[in-house]
């Protein structure tokens, strides 16, 4: 049985590990929270004082962090992961970061010998509980090949996106589109609503017309419009405000290193930051619906406390 350490149990990880477990896999989990790891335990994995006890005997290690300062300082340095694995394990690392850290942490990696691939993921919690989240990978081939069974385990599509670091770029870029495409689905279903239309004919309009789109299929920010989506749910669950506005500002910065004009990106950043300051950035990043609904208190979100968990 292949035994894998899995590191970040958070709204992403928990589910994604889980689904390791159902695979058949040895799990050996950590994260800063222990409720987390004990809910895991729970379903029958090894529970780990720390992120390196969690790799101890694995052949492959997961990880899924909230943002590029905590992936380098869980793998880089002296007191770092990578410096401690040995040669040949396979490394995951599924977090959304910088593509600059994600090639530092390809390069130590190389240097010491051990394998590793950029996988981000896209699918929402929806996606990590149903196992079908789509992964864009970065790195060799030959890698992608010895983890396509575990990826498959969490996952339904699998990109190979490039080399080094590919997985991140096409991560950022997809995030942008989705940015772009929520805000303006979200400015024309207030426009339709304040002038007479029925916001579920419009809806149905638009998805049938020219400006069909993801959101419009799957992911309504209108209230009603669609069940069991988290604009139904009062924006709570889903993909945060401000981790969608964390991987705008990684859009932005990787835009910035090749020369390339973003307006769209920048001014989706600004909004999304704009929620963030007003105390939405714990809701789901549909929230951005109540930017468009001036005078309309009956279906705005609860703000949610400073601190609750990110991951």
């Amino acid at each position: 049985m292949t035994r894998i350490a899995f590191i970040g149990l958070g709204h992403m990880g928990l589910p994604m590990a889980r689904n390791l477990l159902k695979a058949g896999y040895a799990v050996q989990a950590f994260d800063l929270v222990q409720s987390a790891i004990d809910q895991l335990a729970g379903e029958g994995a090894q529970p780990a004082a720390s992120a390196l006890a969690a790799t101890r005997n694995a052949e492959a290690v997961i990880s899924m962090l909230p943002a590029s300062r905590h992936v380098e300082e869980l793998y880089l340095g002296e007191s770092g992961l990578l410096a401690q694995l040995p040669t040949g394990t396979l490394v995951l690392e599924c977090s959304t970061i910088a593509p600059e850290s994600a090639w530092r942490v390809h390069q130590a990696a190389a240097q010491r010998g051990i394998e590793l691939l950029d996988a981000p993921v896209s699918g929402g919690t929806a996606g990590a509980a149903a196992g079908t989240l789509t992964f864009m990978i970065g790195g060799q081939a030959e890698t992608l090949d010895k983890a396509r069974p575990i990826l498959t385990a969490m996952g339904k599509n699998l990109f190979h996106a490039g080399g080094d670091g590919a997985g991140q770029i096409a991560k950022v870029c997809n995030n942008l589109v989705l940015a772009v495409q929520m805000i303006g689905t979200a400015e024309a279903m207030a426009l339709g609503a304040a002038n007479g239309l029925d916001p579920k004919v419009l809806a149905e309009i638009m998805r049938q017309s020219s400006g069909g789109n993801w959101v419009l299929e799957r992911y309504n920010p209108w209230p009603g419009v669609q069940e069991n989506t988290p604009s139904s749910k009062g924006y709570s669950g889903g993909f945060m405000a401000e981790l969608m506005a964390k991987d705008l500002g990684l859009a932005q910065e990787t835009a910035q290193h090749s020369g390339n004009s973003t307006p769209l990106g920048a001014l989706a950043l600004h909004l999304y930051r704009l929620l963030v300051q007003q105390g939405l950035g714990k809701q789901d990043f549909s929230v951005v619906q109540t930017l468009f609904r001036q005078g309309d208190s009956s279906q705005q979100p609860e703000k949610q406390p400073v601190g609750e968990r990110d991951v």
